[in-house]
């Protein structure tokens, strides 16, 4: 243990005599000190980072409920050589979804429930035995159910005196089913598995967009006890929406209408869509260019299809117009490049880009006035007000954007990895690019994420209509598309050339070198010394760009210092990384990567115990099992330990006067 002098006492006195508040006796901070190194001694708990969700509520959920398969591994080690692949698997299943798993049991034909239901609780309560074996008693005790708190905490510590107490604990589980309490017990049980499976949640990044549940998703991390969040490029598009940057309010109904993905926006969120509609029916005719994306699998009314590419016409109109305004009033952006109205002749229906000349396929503008492109018609600004407010006070929406700022960040350093969504801007060299804000000040490396973060904040907290608000809402729509954005990483984004041109070759968004230097270790390792991350443990976790697994792409870089985890949770990616997601798991014994085949439906999983089918690569032995100590979590509770040590020779000293002593 840490020395302790009387100087430091004397140096902390003030300090020390608020904490001895909580530990008022000499015995109540030995007692603490004795748990807090107890719990450092303990294994490391278990970091679960998933990245780009987009809306795939259903598949995410299920593998947060089968912990990436952590679950029914434990269930193999319990009961591999004792029961066979068919109860395994029905029992797996009634931990994933209790509710759902009991109503298909009971429809069973020739199964005694009591014996079912004696059976399963025993083995319920193994299973969570196992679960709850790297944790303190205590920590177990504050995620127990509370109206089984007390029986679950007996019958997990039942092993020590199991020969005097069988039948006290035989009558436990008789009692619970003779009072037509067992579905309540599974499902409470079935739960804390869960919550025991996961210590720590990284989110690193894109919740948002394509996918047809982000609201639903956002519900679901809100229940989560451990959790951080690393922004992405579409989460900061709807944190702008909600801040009520109006760029952002339309390029998030324009992705919305793209994707076919309005219910999100209009039932989830209560964003009233009806003017919207009727500007557009009123305004545009047909307008297929603007038809939106279905996923695959999915259908559509072609009527309906057709009345949505004209809300969706007439929504990226007003977008190009917002943009435009932008880049105008923020000229370190340097995006005027991407005025592309101005290079528009609306006679000939063509745009000049780079010098070259190209047709457009669609040219229909009534509400463009050539000499001043990027003005909205009263209409339009009428609309952008109101869809404005309606973003600003949809309260489910500002619940979510606010969790999203109290749990998120730009970047996090967690346990010696360094975690962020999208890239770090470099130049071809390798060396960071120096990134010019609006005061004129150049940044680059940490220092430009930790400016970026703050302005990110000072968009949605600072005083609205004041002008660190309205600089901190344009850079948030900056950060969507801007060439030196730290969660784009491209040249730029073709939005108009890839609805109004046919020639692909206008469509390409060249990529940040980052892209091509992080594969070389020296650069990864020059990162992560720049973050204050270990590069001989550390490694970069990251996503944003789809790993094409099929082509031969694999997720672990730089000779394991780079870890990409996007491998296409959301359906439409799936065709180009040829999975369905990743999940890296960091344990104990070191980090191992996941990669999962498309979830089906919750029916398959329920009747027909239909899984998750999962493959896991080791990515890194530790040569050690790591425990507490060696933790983020270990050197905070070693802290309090060197706090409590200088507050037990401050009594003893005489320096404080117990309080609390007996």
């Amino acid at each position: 243990m840490k020395e302790i002098t009387e100087q430091m006492v004397k140096d902390n006195l003030k300090y020390l005599q608020l904490l001895a508040k909580q530990r008022p006796s000499i015995q109540a901070v030995c007692s603490e000190i004795i748990n807090l190194q107890a719990i450092l001694g303990l294994p490391k708990g278990t970091e679960f980072f998933f990245s780009d969700l987009h809306g795939e509520y259903l598949a995410f959920s299920h593998i947060l409920k089968n912990a990436s398969g952590v679950i029914r591994d434990k269930v193999d080690t319990l009961y591999q050589h004792q029961v066979s692949a068919g109860e395994r698997a029905d029992l797996a299943t009634l931990i994933y979804y209790p509710e759902e798993k009991l109503e298909e049991i009971k429809r069973r034909e020739n199964i005694d429930l009591n014996d079912w239901y004696n059976v399963t609780l025993n083995r319920l309560i193994e299973v969570c035995r196992l679960a709850a074996s790297k944790y303190s008693r205590s920590r177990v005790r504050k995620q127990m159910p509370p109206d089984f708190a007390y029986i679950i905490d007996e019958m997990l510590h039942s092993s020590n005196a199991q020969q005097n107490k069988e039948e006290y604990y035989s009558n436990i589980i008789s009692t619970i089913i003779d009072l037509g309490d067992a579905d309540a017990f599974i499902i409470a049980i079935a739960k804390l598995i869960k919550t025991l499976s996961i210590n720590r949640l990284h989110i690193i990044g894109d919740i948002y967009d394509r996918g047809p549940n982000a609201g639903e998703i956002m519900d679901l991390l809100m229940e989560q006890k451990s959790i951080d969040i690393q922004w992405g490029n579409h989460d900061i598009l709807w944190m702008g929406a909600a801040a009520g940057s109006r760029v952002c309010v339309a390029t998030v109904l324009n992705l919305s209408m793209k994707y076919n993905n309005i219910d999100t926006v209009e039932e989830f969120y209560g964003i009233n869509l009806r003017p919207l509609a009727t500007f557009a029916q009123e305004t545009y005719g047909d307008s297929p260019c603007f038809t939106p994306k279905l996923m695959e699998g999915d259908t559509a009314d072609p009527s309906d299809m057709a009345a949505i590419a004209k809300i969706h016409k007439a929504i990226v109109i007003i977008q190009f117009k917002l943009e435009g305004q932008v880049i105008r009033r923020n000229k370190h952006f340097r995006m005027e490049d991407r005025l592309l109205f101005d290079h528009v002749d609306f006679e000939n229906k063509t745009v000049e880009i780079d010098g070259k000349v190209y047709p457009l396929k669609d040219c229909d503008f009534p509400t463009v006035d050539p000499k001043d492109p990027y003005k909205l018609t009263p209409e339009e600004e009428k609309l952008v007000v109101s869809l404005t407010t309606s973003f600003r006070h949809s309260e489910r929406l500002q619940q979510h954007m606010r969790f999203l700022y109290s749990k998120g960040a730009l970047y996090t350093v967690y346990n010696n990895n360094l975690l962020y969504h999208g890239c770090i801007p470099m130049n071809k060299d390798g060396s960071f690019t120096e990134v010019e804000m609006s005061s004129g000040k150049k940044l680059a490396g940490k220092a430009l994420l930790d400016y970026v973060d703050s302005v990110i904040r000072q968009a949605y907290f600072a005083p609205y209509g004041s002008k660190e608000r309205n600089l901190g809402e344009d850079f948030m729509w900056y950060l969507w598309c801007g060439k030196d954005s730290p969660l784009f990483g491209r040249n730029k984004m073709t939005t108009f050339e890839r609805y109004l041109i046919e020639d692909q070759s206008t469509w390409k968004e060249p990529k940040n070198p980052y892209y091509d230097l992080f594969n070389e270790e020296s650069v990864c390792r020059r990162i992560l010394e720049e973050f204050g991350v270990n590069p001989d443990e550390g490694h970069i976790i990251s996503g944003h760009v789809p790993v094409k697994v099929k082509d031969g792409e694999g997720p672990i870089k730089a000779n394991g210092k780079m870890i990409m985890i996007d491998g296409g949770l959301c359906r439409a990616y799936q065709k180009t990384t040829g999975i369905a997601g990743y999940t890296l798991i960091y344990n104990s014994y070191g980090l191992r990567l996941v990669s999962h085949d498309p979830f089906e439906s919750i029916q398959e999983a329920v009747f027909h115990n239909k899984d998750i089918h999962s493959n896991t690569d080791i990515v890194q032995m530790v040569p050690r099992r790591k425990k507490i100590a060696d933790t983020d979590d270990g050197k905070r509770l070693q802290g309090e330990i060197d706090d409590l040590l200088m507050l037990l020779k401050a009594y003893r000293l005489g320096y404080i006067k117990e309080e609390g002593a007996v």
